[in-house]
């Protein structure tokens, strides 16, 4: 049984080091972005949320050395926020409403999802492109409802817990991908 669980991971590796390129292009343009004054507003559900919140970590704190803090926050972080929303809005709102407020022109709504089709990530791409920010997603197998809201999209095969680890290499290779990108134009800063 966990011989097919790392054959299930192998499979996917292809389709994860064909993303590269895209990967390597979101953190250029994302490292541009956040030095200008820009954000990132990452969310998802359940173990995407998981995901969504260790890329802010990553960027706000650091990834592999030190470098300035980079603005980037994690939608479903802010439990009152949330709560609130979902209750006076519904659950299809927590994440939408939140980028209405936060979202500008020029920051980047990257919404993490393993179906590609959870309402509330939906509600949340149209938010951003309401507010003229650029929309990317990390899902699951394309095609999918998110990737095709979305302006660009990395879609990953397999299962979900396939998906979800395949996930989380992709956050770490766009974050080695923005700390490449921020240490060419930056050296980098004390704590």
């Amino acid at each position: 049984m966990l011989g097919t669980h790392v054959d299930r991971l192998a499979a996917a590796l292809p389709a994860l080091r064909a993303a590269a390129p895209t990967l390597s292009g979101w953190g250029t343009d994302l490292a541009g972005r956040l030095l200008a004054g820009g954000r990132l507003l990452a969310a998802g559900n359940g173990g995407s949320a998981a995901e969504a919140q260790h890329l802010s970590a990553e960027l706000v704190g650091r990834f592999d050395g030190e470098r300035c803090p980079l603005a980037a926050i994690a939608l479903h972080a802010d439990t009152s926020s949330v709560t609130a929303i979902g209750n006076d809005y519904g659950f299809e709102q927590v994440y939408a409403r939140q980028v209405r407020a936060h979202a500008r022109p020029g920051d980047v709504v990257l919404l993490f999802s393993t179906s590609g089709r959870s309402p509330n990530l939906l509600a949340a791409a149209a938010a951003a492109a309401g507010a003229g920010a650029t929309r990317w997603a990390v899902t699951g197998p394309g095609p999918n409802p998110l990737a095709d809201a979305c302006d660009s999209a990395v879609c990953l095969p397999g299962d979900t817990a396939t998906v979800q680890e395949c996930h989380l290499a992709a956050l770490h290779m766009l974050c080695r991908a923005v700390d490449a990108a921020v240490h060419a134009v930056r050296k980098p800063t004390a704590a």
